[in-house]
């Protein structure tokens, strides 16, 4: 695509150079500029741009593309300099338009929420998958079509930046998939990283105080998220939360409400609930229908009738929804259960909000036969405010903690612990061990037959950030490891 093409709905200036050269993509990295890319000149939190045009035309950038209007005339170079008025708006319109504005040829559904965005996009994935469609699902796990990972290069993130999203909605339209469940992060849509992308139906599930540091107040962070109602063409809401209510009532758009309680358009009622399963009842305009669940807990329901409804939204029948429902599974690392020889239930699970803590504790206290022992810390540099309350959240079911170390980043993490630690009630049992492989070792051999250990924080995570490096860590792989060695030790 030419740049006079690309640049011909878009409020710039140019100076040097010719409008006439072929623009091939658009990038924000210098290093990994390709011949043909068009460079955006960013100030990060670390780097500012500036310092890597260089580099940038070095590899092959055909322009540069800034956003400080005083550097227009100053910068000297032998492609053309463009003057945007805001250029992450401007590389979600470029990324949008070099690949062919692909969302247009997609059902797009966004969801957003503090807690559940992975899980509910992949149960989206299921349902649409078991009625016999072809649906791509982009988030903090990967890139999925009909629930297998797709081998793509992308830098990953929640919300994917631009230049990823477009070229893999490419490659979905090129592959012939038809529906598309993306997570929206607070931080992609303050960001515009879902600018000019084409969505069909925005999902709200929730909003609890996270990302505060990032976004600089709770109000800030609640704006961004509000970012959706606007992208949207229409609205998925949770009734039963109250930041959900506020938002369906300041947008115009067409909006459907779901929940567990009263005054929503699609409830899904308790009938009973055993061990391991829920049988409920859907009650909706479009229908009603029982059936029952391989989840319990209030949160895992939420997730689940939000899926439902806005499959619901997009026109298939519900009894075949709610048909399908019954054989929904949990993506990695949300709630994930680790078989073992030891007749001790592991769990592994993402949470890393006091919101999402006290969902999982809350839901596994119900089914704990005996103790339940927690492992978990939080992360440094981020959200200090939710510390104290994770700890009063987890000294509320726990029986035994033990505080370790998630990504403390340049923070200490004994004082990230102590932090946490001054929730508890005086009379909590837990111990300190910074060293998580040993922490995860230390739970499972002081567990009992029938105890409980949730592993919370790091989920489907494999590496952990300290201040001078980055390791690579998986819970999973460190149970599996940890289980393997004790079963080598009874064979012996």
């Amino acid at each position: 695509m030419q740049l006079a093409e690309l640049l011909k709905d878009w409020p710039c200036t140019v100076k040097g150079g010719s409008i006439r050269i072929e623009v091939q993509g658009i990038e924000d990295y210098a290093q990994h500029v390709k011949p043909g890319d068009l460079f955006v000149v960013r100030k990060g939190r670390k780097f500012d741009g500036y310092q890597y045009i260089d580099l940038a035309l070095q590899n092959g950038a055909v322009g540069v593309v800034i956003e400080d209007e005083t550097k227009l005339d100053q910068l000297k170079l032998p492609v053309p300099v463009i003057w945007v008025p805001n250029c992450l708006k401007f590389m979600s319109f470029a990324a949008a338009k070099i690949y062919r504005f692909p969302a247009e040829a997609l059902q797009v559904i966004a969801i957003t929420g503090t807690n559940g965005k992975t899980t509910v996009s992949h149960f989206i994935g299921q349902l649409l998958q078991a009625l016999h469609k072809k649906v791509m699902v982009i988030g903090t796990n990967g890139v999925y079509i009909n629930g297998k990972e797709v081998d793509l290069e992308y830098e990953h993130l929640t919300t994917l930046q631009p230049k990823h999203l477009h070229k893999i909605l490419q490659y979905a339209v090129r592959n012939r998939v038809q529906y598309v469940a993306l997570e929206a992060s607070s931080m992609g849509l303050a960001t515009h990283r879902l600018d000019y992308c084409d969505i069909d139906i925005g999902v709200f599930l929730n909003l609890a105080e996270d990302h505060i540091e990032d976004h600089g107040s709770y109000e800030k962070y609640k704006q961004s998220k509000q970012i959706l109602a606007q992208l949207a063409k229409r609205i998925v809401l949770n009734g039963d939360d109250s930041f959900c209510r506020t938002v369906g009532l300041q947008s115009k758009k067409k909006k459907t409400y779901f929940g567990l309680g009263n005054r929503v358009h699609y409830q899904l009622q308790i009938l009973a609930e055993g061990l391991q399963h829920t049988t409920c009842c859907l009650q909706s305009d479009k229908g009603q229908k029982v059936f029952t669940l391989p989840f319990v807990g209030e949160h895992q329901l939420q997730n689940v009738i939000a899926a439902i409804t806005t499959v619901s939204e997009l026109g298939f029948p519900v009894e075949q929804i709610c048909e399908a429902a019954e054989q929904l599974y949990l993506p990695k690392g949300r709630l994930e259960s680790i078989p073992n020889h030891l007749n001790v239930s592991i769990y592994i699970d993402y949470a890393h909000t006091e919101a999402a803590l006290r969902a999982v504790l809350k839901t596994l206290k119900k089914t704990a036969k005996g103790d339940l022992i927690v492992v978990f810390s939080c992360g440094g540099d981020r959200d200090k405010h939710k510390r104290i309350k994770m700890g009063a959240v987890a000294t509320k079911y726990a029986d035994m903690i033990y505080l370790t170390t998630d990504s403390p980043r340049s923070e200490d993490p004994v004082f990230i612990n102590s932090q946490i630690a001054a929730g508890f009630t005086s009379t909590q049992k837990y111990e300190m061990i910074l060293d998580r492989r040993e922490a995860i070792e230390k739970a499972i051999l002081s567990a009992k037959e029938g105890d409980t250990i949730l592993i919370a924080g790091k989920g489907h995570e494999t590496d952990q950030i300290f201040k001078d490096k980055i390791i690579y860590f998986s819970d999973h792989e460190c149970v599996q490891s940890i289980l393997e060695k004790l079963k080598n030790k009874v064979e012996e």
